[in-house]
């Protein structure tokens, strides 16, 4: 069994700059593409715990702000269980990390994405 610890300095780069456009978006009150900059972070991040745990803690902070309860329950629920299936390398690929979404169901991951994941 492969154990996840660390996200590659790759990926690392890659989930930075989406969490760099998430608060871009955010301070301009440009919510839609806030949350879609968050949901490239989960796919990205989601095989690292620290990264994948992150990733539902701002959504859990934007569900708060948008005064989202379903967000908000649906976070807490990812964020007790989201970080040790990614530590032990079991999460749904693709997954965009919503309430909106199962959180086991596996998605298409956007071709950008996964031409990063095949590029290593």
């Amino acid at each position: 069994m492969k154990l996840n610890y660390k996200i590659p300095k790759y990926l690392k780069d890659a989930y930075n700059k989406e969490l760099g456009l998430y608060e871009v978006a955010l301070a301009k009150s440009d919510f839609t593409n806030a949350w879609y900059h968050l949901e490239r972070s989960h796919i990205i991040g989601q095989s690292y715990p620290i990264e994948h745990t992150y990733s539902h803690w701002l959504m859990l902070k934007f569900g708060l702000m948008q005064k989202n309860t379903k967000e908000v329950f649906g976070q807490i629920i990812r964020l007790i269980v989201g970080g040790w299936k990614s530590f032990i390398n079991h999460v749904p690929i693709g997954n965009t990390g919503g309430a909106n979404v199962p959180p086991l169901k596996r998605m298409p991951i956007p071709n950008d994405i996964k031409n990063l994941f095949n590029s290593k």
